[in-house]
């Protein structure tokens, strides 16, 4: 693996009239010297819906999966991810000018760190945006320290797993992202939470776009008991990993 960072984007049909302006803000990105962005867009379905949308570029590589949901997308994707580095993007959002060379730096300057996170903007239909008022300050976040706050805060982080950025190597010790039918990022978040040091960057890393197609926008999300079953398994894979007698050594 030499200086690249990977971001992945699961994607289906409604979403991939987003993909050109998730590809512009990569464009905008600036890298440090010697490194690079690749990205791998893993369709969830196997359609011909998300593959027009796909914009002609050696960096990109795209690829079908059956449909299992985000999270399985995500996973199968890492089959084909080359760099050091995993970073999340979600087909529906943007990066900021400098996010990945933000996440860069901490992760390249930090051996103690294994993951980055950012503060995120909602960008809603009309065109402005919304900041969340409860960010922690900018720099490292302890093992179990997520955990904590999404147990104390009705099953709801401090940090976004949509800004996410991992050492590969430990996504995959990991398992990848969780199967399930949602909250398979968070799932994620909490599991590497309980094994390794974090960091949050307090400049604006993601814009999320908010807009009814989207997952977390449907009804079936927010139903109650599939919602505690999600939240019950997450919790418990999270506990058990804290639980452990070590900690990953994100050098």
């Amino acid at each position: 693996m030499g200086n690249v960072i990977s971001v992945i984007t699961a994607v289906h049909g409604p979403a991939a009239e987003y993909l050109g302006d998730a590809y512009k803000s990569l464009l905008e990105q600036e890298l440090p010297a010697g490194w690079d962005w690749q990205w791998v867009i893993q369709e969830d379905g196997e359609t011909d819906d998300v593959r027009p949308h796909v914009p002609d570029d050696a960096r990109i590589s795209f690829g079908q999966s059956r449909h299992g949901r985000a999270g399985m997308a995500r996973t199968m994707g890492l089959s084909r991810a080359t760099g050091r580095f995993v970073r999340v993007l979600d087909a529906d959002d943007m990066l900021t000018p400098g996010a990945l060379a933000r996440d860069l730096a901490v992760l390249t300057g930090r051996p103690d760190v294994a993951w980055t996170t950012s503060r995120v903007l909602d960008l809603l239909p009309d065109g402005t945006t919304v900041g969340f008022d409860q960010d922690p300050p900018e720099g490292p976040i302890e093992r179990g320290e997520v955990l904590r706050h999404w147990q104390a805060h009705d099953f709801r982080a401090q940090v976004h797993p949509a800004t996410l950025c991992a050492r590969r190597e430990l996504v995959l010790a990991l398992g990848g992202w969780m199967a399930l039918p949602a909250s398979e990022d968070t799932g994620l978040l909490l599991a590497l939470n309980a094994v390794s040091r974090g960091w949050f960057s307090a400049e604006t890393g993601l814009l999320y776009r908010k807009w009814p197609g989207q997952s977390t926008s449907q009804a079936a999300h927010s139903q109650e008991i599939e919602r505690m079953a999600r939240m019950a398994v997450v919790e418990a894979r999270a506990e058990a990993l804290l639980a452990l007698d070590w900690q990953i050594d994100a050098a």
